[in-house]
């Protein structure tokens, strides 16, 4: 019995399908374009980090990075009456008020900052980590980015819903259309197993975690390896539909 390949199709319906691979693997990389311009910064940094990732499914609360540093001793030169005096101020109610009060003089924390942190922490400074380009710390506008803390609120209920009903069928039926072209390849009954398995899982466990990690933070992992799951599994899926659409018919 003769069995029906994607390979047996006529030269104009290779190159239509093959047409369609690319729009799909164009729209999963917009997907993660997507998925990065929407979710970055919300740590106040560049790029998606996992803060972020976690603040939108789950919220976050940050410490001043300003009282991280200061906790881990840095700088490690910085004498302890005025490493005390600045974690006093960022506890207090209006730091940018007292930053550079003059009543308190050399204890003022634009003076600590001055005296011990300016030297790296300033535009010009020649520390070879260049910490001052990224950090600097010479003036209010810049402290102030690293004395309050850090609170991100997870993605409101509303939205969730919504994002779920705009995506969830849409990407279930892309699914349906990837691993019915897979089907129709060559390859073996364990591949196209593996495949299907991986990659249904894989979305399963991105839309659940999304709506677990609300309770619990550690759902944030999941989500990111079922994600990463099902974009390896889909991208695979296409390579391999892409071979049989061009590879010879005699090869198995």
């Amino acid at each position: 019995m003769t069995t029906w390949r994607l390979r047996d199709l006529t030269l104009p319906g290779r190159l239509g399908v093959t047409c369609l691979l690319l729009v799909i693997a164009g729209g999963l990389w917009a997907s993660m374009e997507h998925l990065e311009d929407h979710h970055e910064n919300r740590d106040s940094k560049p790029g998606v980090s996992l803060n972020d990732l976690k603040g939108a499914y789950h919220g976050v609360w940050l410490p001043p990075a300003l009282e991280s540093a200061l906790n881990r001793n840095h700088p490690e030169s910085l004498p302890e009456a005025d490493k005390t005096n600045l974690l006093k101020w960022l506890k207090s109610k209006s730091p940018n008020e007292l930053y550079d009060e003059p009543v308190l003089g050399a204890e003022a924390p634009a003076e600590i900052l001055a005296r011990n942190c300016v030297s790296c922490h300033g535009r010009k400074s020649t520390d070879p980590s260049k910490i001052g380009e990224t950090m600097p710390l010479e003036f209010w506008d810049d402290v102030k980015k690293v004395v309050f803390p850090t609170v991100i609120d997870p993605v409101p209920t509303k939205i969730l819903v919504a994002s779920a009903h705009a995506h969830l069928l849409a990407m279930a039926t892309l699914v349906i259309a990837v691993l019915a072209l897979l089907f129709a390849s060559r390859w073996s009954a364990a591949i196209k197993g593996w495949v299907t398995f991986v990659m249904c899982v894989g979305l399963l466990g991105d839309f659940s975690a999304q709506w677990l990690a609300r309770g619990s933070v550690e759902y944030v992992y999941v989500l990111i390896a079922s994600g990463g799951l099902y974009v390896a599994s889909s991208g695979l899926a296409l390579f391999l539909v892409a071979l049989e659409l061009w590879m010879p018919r005699g090869a198995d």
